[in-house]
């Protein structure tokens, strides 16, 4: 099973410039309606968002009734651990978001690794992000599964797999702050995940969903440049070690409706015993 998951997520990401041409030749694909920067970045679990929260708008630049197709690579090196993920998205109509992702989470300072593949989807319920007084709103659900459980279970996870269920608002606010526009996002998640599902889901003493927060804000300091903070509420139920929530300062460059670079700063607190992780952030995303 994992074998098969693997080999989605790979493919997946190797097939869709020929999926978007394929695509392209029937309709709007490359040139998305909608302006820059309007469909956010692409997060750590392979959802439209920040660097770390999913944000409710939908990946890349196709509006009613057009396609779009994003492909990204990050990375986040912090004191002890690097996390590297590759993934991708397809959506259509300004609505509808498919994404995978592909993390591998290097323990530097103890040496191995953890891997984990996310599959998501995302739908919009109502709203605009710039158009309407209502928020968009979004529904989505990211499946989750880790390639290895030996460590995980050894540290007291119930589950190799699991899914997040995500509800995200997310509004433009026009001349805002200093005549700049302010975008707000917040998130409630309901998760199993410890440390985002790479030490697996649940406890031996439970195995309940629980709501955490997430936010994000965003200054546009020009139409293509955005500067702004995220903070992630986590879990924190196993008890081998403190799982601290995250939080970050990001700089977002969308160059143009095809290429993107976001960097940050993390703070990811304590980590499987280690304290005070934190490090840089950058992810290249490239859009269709």
């Amino acid at each position: 099973m994992n074998i098969a998951i693997n080999s989605f997520v790979l493919n997946y990401v190797k097939a869709l410039p020929w999926l978007c041409l394929l695509l392209g030749s029937t309709t709007a694909l490359a040139e998305g309606s909608r302006v820059v920067a309007a469909g956010g970045a692409t997060t750590i679990e392979g959802s439209a968002g920040g660097g770390i929260v999913p944000w409710a708008v939908i990946n890349g630049y196709g509006s009613s009734g057009e396609w779009s197709a994003t492909a990204m690579a990050t990375g986040v090196y912090v004191d002890d651990f690097t996390l590297k993920v590759i993934g991708a998205s397809l959506s259509f109509d300004n609505r509808f978001e498919l994404s995978v992702a592909r993390q591998t989470f290097d323990l530097d300072t103890m040496g191995g690794e953890l891997g984990q593949d996310i599959v998501g989807v995302k739908y919009k319920v109502v709203g605009e992000l710039l158009y309407t007084a209502m928020p968009q709103i979004t529904l989505g659900a990211q499946y989750k599964k880790v390639d290895d459980f030996t460590l995980p279970q050894a540290v007291g996870a119930r589950d190799d797999r699991g899914i997040d269920w995500y509800v995200a608002a997310s509004k433009i606010f026009f001349d805002a702050l200093a005549g700049r526009n302010l975008l707000l996002n917040g998130t409630v998640r309901a998760t199993k995940a410890n440390q985002t599902g790479l030490l697996g889901f649940g406890t031996q003493a439970s195995n309940d969903y629980l709501f955490v927060l997430e936010a994000s804000a965003a200054v546009l300091l020009t139409d293509n440049l955005a500067l702004g903070i995220e903070y992630r509420q986590k879990p924190n139920e196993l008890g081998f070690a403190r799982e601290d929530d995250w939080q970050d300062v990001f700089l977002a460059w969308f160059i143009n409706k095809h290429l993107s670079v976001v960097t940050a700063y993390s703070k990811l607190g304590s980590i499987a015993g280690f304290d005070d992780q934190q490090g840089w952030y950058v992810s290249i995303e490239g859009s269709l």
